[in-house]
C-alpha cells in the first residue's frame, strides 16, 4: 500500500487530507532543494497526522504500529513523533527530516486558513500579511504561533523567507485548489 492509499484508509476528512497534502508538498520541495530523499520526506509530510482523526488523544503515538506494519523506517517514524515533541512524545527532533516536518506543519494550516478569507485565495497571500495576522490570537487560535516561529528557527531559515517558500509551494499544488 502506498502512502496516499494509507492516508485515505485512515483519514476521511477532506480538510485534514488537504492539510496533509500541503505538508507533503512543502516537504517534497524542501527535500529537492536540500538534495534529500524526496519520497521519504514526502511520505513523512503526507502521513504525519495519520492517526489524528481516529485517535486525537494519542496522536501521533497511535500511528507508530501502523507505520511500522506498512514498512516505514525509523527515521520517518521518529520524524512524525518528533513533530509533536515535547507535548505528546518524548522523541526530540534531531534530523533534518524531523525539523522540516515540524517547521512545515503549523505554518501550512495558518496560511491555508488565511487564504480562505481572501477573495482570490492563495494568489494574494503574502508573507508580511501572514506575519501580521499571526499577532491576532483570535484568528486560527488552534495554530501554535510559537511552533511556527520555532520551526523556522530549527531549520535555520528566517521566518519571512520560510513563509514565502510555503506560500509559493501551496499556490502551485493543484490538489490544494
Amino acid at each position: 500500500m502506498n502512502s496516499t492509499e494509507l492516508l485515505h484508509q485512515y483519514i476521511k476528512n477532506e480538510n485534514l487530507r488537504k492539510h496533509c497534502y500541503a505538508v507533503e508538498a512543502c516537504m517534497r520541495w524542501y527535500a529537492k532543494n536540500l538534495n534529500e530523499d524526496v519520497e521519504k520526506w514526502a511520505a513523512a509530510g503526507l502521513l504525519h497526522d495519520l492517526d489524528w482523526e481516529m485517535y486525537p488523544d494519542t496522536h501521533p503515538n497511535t500511528a507508530v504500529p501502523i507505520l511500522e506494519d506498512a514498512g516505514y523506517d525509523k527515521e520517518t517514524i521518529d520524524a512524525i513523533l518528533g513533530h509533536a515533541y515535547p507535548d505528546r512524545t518524548n522523541v526530540p527532533r534531531e534530523t533534518a527530516l524531523a525539523k522540516y516536518l515540524f517547521a512545515c506543519d503549523e505554518i501550512t494550516g495558518f496560511i491555508t486558513a488565511y487564504s480562505l478569507m481572501k477573495p482570490d485565495g492563495m494568489n494574494s497571500v503574502e508573507a508580511k500579511s501572514i506575519i501580521k495576522k499571526m499577532k491576532d490570537k483570535a484568528f486560527a487560535r488552534n495554530v501554535n504561533r510559537d511552533d511556527i516561529k520555532n520551526g523556522a528557527e530549527e531549520i535555520g531559515i528566517p521566518l519571512e523567507e520560510h513563509i514565502t517558500n510555503v506560500i509559493n509551494i501551496l499556490r502551485n499544488d493543484e490538489r490544494l485548489k
